[in-house]
């Protein structure tokens, strides 16, 4: 019996049933292909071929992007406020005056000059002769660059060590507690009941009154500000979920201090410390004041004032630029404090973004909220 041969419909569903099968129509077989490219791509991708990303085009990482982004609002609140600015602008003049001052005067600080003693402000000397000049004949101007080195030499090591050395005992003792916490507390309480004043004339008039010995007194003296304060912080936020998460995940108490407490604690212990930048450089001028703090040949704020007092009322300038560099740069520390305290918080950054003239009683309440 003769075979007989497959007709052109047999031959065509045997040739679909090679390719494609029965019942799968053009969409399904578009979507199989999509997503074999699709996980051939990302295969590609991982074992390590070119990715057509943004290092490839020039174009910032989302990262970069959220950063260049922060960077900016954080300048754009600062410009709104102008008197944080002014602030900032000044801190800065007195920080870059105190690290290359010394290398632009040279020795003008201490070269006398008998023949221009006690003349007063002008232009007809020079520059150096623009703020008048002591009665060695010194240009006033070359003494209070050289001071502001000396004056920030003193206060700021002052102010970072007691600032680590204080959070650091604070945080410790706050997140333990128990008897850690009590004895970091009495011993704080100790040092507070002596004046820091008082206990820096004692040892200043007993040892030898130096840039260094300035420093470890004030320091040790400090300490107890963020001592306190740090304790507080650590002492209200161990309680808080994210720090139980953390513990009960087997997190070191090392790590939850350094990784949990210390970035919420950091702004208000960094708007302290510069509050007590303030009065550690009123201090330090007022010992150098007495005679017990900054010695001569180096010269500092206080220490000027100190010289130019029996010259106040024929030779004002002496005693007066200094007291009004002293003002200037501690008055800038407070208004630039408290324009940080209020941006690194979250609940009232909102309201350096609003117009000068819309940040009184009005701007009690969000933005938003307000009609």
């Amino acid at each position: 019996m003769p075979r007989e041969e497959p007709t052109t419909a047999d031959s065509s569903v045997n040739t679909g049933a090679d390719t494609t099968p029965v019942g799968t129509t053009a969409a399904d077989t578009r979507d199989t292909t999509e997503v074999s490219t699709a996980a051939d791509t990302r295969d590609a991708t991982a074992v390590g071929a070119p990715d057509t990303t943004a290092a490839d085009t020039g174009a910032d990482t989302p990262t970069d992007a959220a950063s260049a982004l922060h960077r900016a609002n954080w300048w754009r609140m600062l410009g709104r406020d102008r008197a944080a600015a002014v602030a900032a602008v000044v801190l800065s003049l007195v920080v870059l005056v105190a690290l290359f001052g010394r290398l632009v005067i040279g020795d003008r600080a201490q070269r006398q000059d008998l023949d221009s003693s006690l003349r007063p402000p002008s232009l007809g000397d020079g520059v150096y002769g623009l703020f008048g000049t002591d009665v060695l004949g010194r240009s006033v101007l070359a003494r209070l660059i050289d001071a502001a080195a000396t004056t920030l030499s003193v206060a700021v090591p002052a102010v970072l060590c007691s600032l680590l050395i204080g959070s650091a005992l604070g945080l410790w003792a706050g997140y333990h507690g128990g008897r850690r916490e009590s004895l970091a507390m009495r011993v704080a309480d100790v040092i507070l009941s002596f004046p820091s004043l008082l206990i820096a004339v004692v040892v200043l008039y007993v040892f030898s009154p130096s840039a260094l010995n300035l420093v470890l007194i004030l320091a040790v003296a400090r300490i107890p500000v963020y001592l306190r304060t740090a304790r507080a912080e650590a002492a209200e936020l161990r309680s808080r979920l994210f720090v139980d998460a953390a513990r009960t995940f087997g997190t070191p108490s090392r790590s939850i201090i350094y990784r949990h407490i210390l970035p919420i604690a950091l702004p208000t212990l960094l708007t302290v410390a510069t509050l007590d930048f303030c009065f550690v450089m009123l201090t330090e001028s007022s010992l150098s004041f007495l005679g017990i703090g900054i010695q001569p040949p180096d010269v500092s704020w206080g220490l000027m004032v100190a010289q130019g007092r029996q010259y106040l009322q024929t030779a004002w300038w002496i005693t007066v630029l200094p007291g009004l560099a002293i003002v200037f740069t501690t008055v800038s520390a407070t208004v630039l404090a408290a324009w940080v305290r209020m941006a690194t918080d979250p609940a009232q950054r909102w309201r350096l973004t609003l117009p000068t003239r819309r940040r009184g009683a009005s701007a009690a309440v969000p933005p938003e909220l307000i009609p």
